[in-house]
């Protein structure tokens, strides 16, 4: 039994036959892997989709999840989410994720935990996006992303539509194709480094071969041009 099984029986899930064997592959990286850390935490969700992640914090025995997402058709369904009382401790928002970040630093607010999965290939502020939750006083940063297999540190810029599910979320009325920008390891490496943060790539070379198939992207070939991987930021001391 894995954590994201219910996700086959949710209406919106249905047509994804693989959505639970994938998202419990994930769960052991981005949510089991952290678990002694988030537990008790105040956990911020970035691009939280329709709360997925933000659930799998409660599930984890997070305090308090906030999750930041900028599609209300996604956040609706949230409610369908099976277990009361994790979906009690997760308070999803409609808004960019920068003015969201920005909106929390006014107040105030800190997190123990930011979660930053599958947002930073649909945006072109990463340096940006870092430098401000620096402001949260993040303990850790967990990171989940495609990243471009090129041996030097870049950005490559890339057009998507905006009216294609999970792409991009437009910038402004109207918007039809968005710019975006997927960074390279050694790039994610660069901009950790000069916001004094380690970083600690996840080892998925721990699923067998066999078992690959639901996270093939975790595996591409560098003859490919990116790889989806995940890391963990944690400041250091000064």
């Amino acid at each position: 039994m894995g954590f994201y099984d219910f996700l086959n029986d949710l209406p919106h899930y249905v047509e994804h036959g693989s959505s639970a064997a994938r998202m419990n592959a994930r769960h052991e990286f981005l949510i089991a892997d952290f678990a002694e850390e988030i537990r008790g935490a105040k956990v911020l969700d970035l691009g939280a989709h329709d709360g997925r992640w933000c659930y799998g914090f409660a599930g984890a025995g997070a305090a308090s999840v906030v999750g930041i997402e900028g599609r209300p058709e996604l956040v609706e369904k949230f409610s369908d989410y099976p277990d009361a009382s994790l979906r009690a401790k997760v308070e999803l928002r409609v808004d960019d994720i920068f003015e969201g970040i920005r909106a929390e630093i006014a107040r105030g607010e800190t997190y123990d935990i930011v979660g930053v999965f599958g947002i930073l290939y649909h945006i072109m502020d990463h340096f940006a996006l870092f430098q401000l939750l620096r402001d949260l006083k993040p303990k850790l940063v967990i990171v989940d992303s495609e990243f471009v297999m090129r041996d030097n540190a870049i950005v490559l810029l890339i057009q998507e539509r905006t009216d294609v599910h999970l792409n991009a979320v437009a910038q402004y009325p109207g918007q039809e194709v968005a710019v975006k920008g997927a960074p390279s390891f050694k790039a994610m490496e660069m901009i950790a480094n000069a916001l004094n943060y380690d970083i600690e790539w996840s080892d998925w070379g721990r699923i067998a071969e066999g078992n690959r198939g639901p996270v093939g992207d975790y595996y591409r070939p560098k003859n490919q041009q990116k790889r989806r991987a995940t890391c963990a930021l944690r400041l250091r001391d000064r």
